[in-house]
């Protein structure tokens, strides 16, 4: 009997571990057939120089809701988030657009717009350090923002 008992969890063990290599097997397969796409390569990149400052969430460099947008999103301390001149705007720098810039290594994105009376110009937003945006001050640099590309079908 205590055979019997020991022949079965020995069974139920193989089985349980079969299963476990068949998975791991698979997702080893499932992540080799992953085609790898890079941000660079989903986009067309344009470069143009522009006079970048920097601001805070704060209510005298912003509104009355120094954490929301000009599009709705939510600011937060750590976020790589620009605001953008409605001449920059027009010329394909939307929402949500990746933006490098030139002398520093992140990818920063498009969330907000500035006021009507700036030409040219990106915010750099910097959460609530406020003397890390006064060391920004004002600066001439150039950037490069992505256009997507059209994706074009590949025939089977």
């Amino acid at each position: 009997m205590i055979d019997m008992i020991r022949f079965k969890r020995d069974t139920e063990t193989q089985n349980i571990a079969n299963i476990l290599k068949v998975n791991i097997i698979l997702f080893a397969l499932l992540l080799s057939s992953c085609k790898e796409v890079r941000v660079d390569d989903k986009y067309e990149w344009h470069q143009i120089k522009v006079t970048a400052s920097a601001y805070n969430s704060t209510r005298h460099q912003t509104d009355s809701n120094p954490h929301i947008t000009a599009f709705g999103d939510s600011l937060k301390p750590g976020l790589s988030y620009i605001a953008v001149s409605n001449d920059l705007f027009r010329k394909g720098l939307k929402h949500n657009t990746p933006v490098k810039i030139e002398g520093i290594d992140s990818i920063y994105f498009v969330k907000d717009r500035m006021h009507s009376r700036w030409r040219n110009r990106i915010d750099i937003y910097m959460g609530l350090d406020v003397k890390a945006a006064r060391e920004w001050g004002r600066k001439k640099v150039s950037i490069s923002y992505g256009v997507l590309k059209k994706i074009e079908k590949e025939e089977p």
